[in-house]
C-alpha cells in the first residue's frame, strides 16, 4: 500500500505529499521525538500530535513513509514547505489518535 492510497482509503487530508507512491510497512505511534527516532522502523506510518519543525528531521532520520498528524492537529506552511523539500509526506486526521491508528491498521 502506498501513502497516497492510505490517505484516500482512510480519508486523511494530504498536507505534503512529495512521495505519495512510497510503500508503507507498519505503523508507529509516539510523541516523544527522541523515542520515535530510536524505535520507529523505516517505511512505517508515524502517528503523532507533534507538529513542530523537528518532526521533519525525525521523519527523515527514522526514514518513515509518512507522518499522520491526528486529533485535528494542523501544521504551519513553513513546515509543509520543508516537508516538500525533504520528501516527507504529511497527512492530517481529524480523528483521535486511537481511531486514526485503527484506520491505519485496518487499511494496511
Amino acid at each position: 500500500m502506498t501513502v497516497k492510497e492510505l490517505s484516500e482509503k482512510c480519508g486523511f487530508k494530504p498536507a505534503a505529499l512529495p512521495d505519495g507512491d512510497r510503500e508503507i510497512d507498519g505503523c508507529y505511534i509516539g510523541d516523544l521525538l527522541s523515542w520515535v527516532m530510536g524505535r520507529a522502523e523505516g517505511d512505517c506510518v508515524w502517528i503523532t500530535i507533534m507538529s513542530n519543525l523537528n518532526i521533519i528531521a525525525v521523519a527523515t532520520l527514522a526514514d518513515v513513509a509518512c507522518i499522520v498528524l491526528s486529533e485535528g492537529v494542523t501544521v504551519e506552511d513553513s513546515i509543509i514547505k520543508l516537508a516538500e523539500e525533504k520528501g516527507v509526506n504529511i497527512l492530517l486526521s481529524d480523528k483521535k489518535t486511537y481511531e486514526t491508528a485503527i484506520d491505519v491498521y485496518k487499511t494496511i
